[in-house]
């Protein structure tokens, strides 16, 4: 009889460890949805397409990119925080929406440390400091020089307010003792496209949008955040050999998901997604585009994202950047 008790509750306790096995092995049994907070187009569009692509093969079902512009991504971004977390819907998080704006608003919509469920991060991404060919400036140094003597109508461009670009204008500002008015768009590409008409003087922004037009001629890159030299542009010199240590910055891309995914789930996305980082023709592309690739898994991406709101927080204090 105390064996036959013993086998019943063995029974009814795999019984209830079933529904989550077998969920987490049937996962994923539908699309996924890769939400991105910004227009297509842009360097975290690039990434989420690419990403989608090889992920739909991996798992056996298609990743769906959807673009959700707004609010400096904090649109698509609260959007997320409210979905089911069941594994089927999922934002390519950056540095905007994750680091910047909930530390920009009174009362953000969301919490993007305990709101989220870190999956894994992707890239590190450097920028590339561009003004207009016809600009006369040829480094950081002749660019803030020019920018103080015409002071009061020079202006930076940013792919949005609260942006990662915003904040690198921002504390261009800061760092130089410049007055350059703030100019926002809804993402990288229309601002590159006001940049090289000459409606705005300088964006700084990540390479795969700004690299292209610095090759055709149409832009000039006076320097690059990163702590060494940029391979597709050899001659341009880094922030701090430039004599500005203070604008070494960089951006990051990742994908959560909503709080509460089941760890099974969490592992296994994980999983995939660093296989695609593993193969050498994704790596090539990132790395193509300045997104060289930083694979950092669930938990390591979740302290990541909390020091990255800590790292921030000073610097808007500073610039008095707010969202409404």
């Amino acid at each position: 009889m105390q064996r036959r008790n013993v086998l019943a509750g063995l029974a009814a306790a795999a019984t209830l460890a079933l529904p989550m096995t077998v969920g987490a092995q049937a996962w994923p049994a539908k699309p996924i949805r890769l939400v991105v907070g910004f227009p297509p187009g842009g360097g975290i569009d690039f990434t989420a397409r690419l990403m989608a692509q090889h992920l739909s093969e991996g798992l056996g079902q298609q990743v769906v990119v959807e673009n959700r512009p707004g609010a400096a991504g904090a649109q698509a971004a609260a959007e997320v925080a409210r979905a089911a977390p069941d594994g089927y819907t999922l934002i390519l998080a950056n540095i905007g929406p994750f680091a910047l704006v909930p530390s920009m608003m009174a009362k953000p919509p969301y919490d993007p440390v305990r709101e989220f469920t870190a999956v894994n991060q992707l890239v590190s991404t450097y920028f590339v400091a561009a003004i207009p060919a016809s600009l006369p400036a040829r480094s950081m140094n002749e660019f803030f020089a020019w920018a103080k003597a015409n002071d009061g109508k020079v202006n930076f461009a940013s792919g949005g307010n609260a942006s990662i670009t915003h904040l690198n204008g921002e504390l261009a500002n800061q760092v130089a003792g410049t007055k350059m008015v703030h100019v926002p768009y809804k993402g990288s590409a229309p601002a590159i496209t006001d940049l090289i008409a000459g409606q705005t003087h300088i964006l700084i922004d990540v390479g795969n949008v700004i690299v292209p037009h610095v090759k055709s001629g149409k832009l000039r890159a006076i320097a690059v955040t990163s702590a060494e030299r940029d391979p597709l542009l050899p001659d341009v010199p880094t922030m701090r050999e430039s004599g500005y240590p203070q604008l070494e910055t960089a951006g990051w891309q990742g994908i959560v998901g909503p709080a509460g995914m089941p760890r099974e789930v969490v592992t296994r996305l994980s999983g995939e997604i660093r296989k695609v980082l593993a193969k050498p023709e994704v790596r090539e592309k990132l790395a193509a585009a300045g997104t060289p690739v930083t694979d950092r898994g669930p938990d390591e991406f979740a302290a990541f994202i909390r020091d990255e709101n800590q790292r921030w927080l000073p610097v808007i204090r500073a610039s008095g950047a707010r969202i409404e």
